[in-house]
């Protein structure tokens, strides 16, 4: 199993950004996948999670109504769409897939909100 990441950088406040996981080596349409992210001195948090045919979707409070989790499963890809982003919403950002009750973590991409 293998979890890239990729789209994080630095925005300002209100901004927007769209973080992208390429997953291989499962059959990704198969399971459902998460985010997660990490601020400094902070535990990892749950972000959002979306089920492998994309019919159900689950946001942390901090998040919702701003971010949207999707996924292509055509392309092995979910996908973070944040928007009105805020300066707590700082961290890295981690790609998660639960494969045969194990969980697997991508690398990790560093999302960064200042003025």
């Amino acid at each position: 199993v293998q979890l890239v990441e990729s789209g994080g950088g630095l925005v300002q406040p209100g901004g927007s950004l769209r973080l992208s996981c390429a997953a291989s080596g499962f059959t990704f349409s198969s399971y459902g996948m998460s985010w997660y992210r990490q601020a400094p001195g902070k535990e990892r948090e749950l972000v959002a999670t979306i089920s492998s045919r994309s019919s159900v979707t689950s946001y942390a409070d901090s998040v919702k109504g701003r971010f949207t989790i999707s996924r292509d499963n055509a392309k092995n890809t979910v996908y973070l769409q944040m928007n009105s982003l805020k300066l707590e919403d700082t961290a890295v950002y981690y790609c998660n897939a639960m494969v045969s009750g194990l969980p697997y973590w991508g690398q990790g991409t560093q999302v960064t909100v200042s003025s």
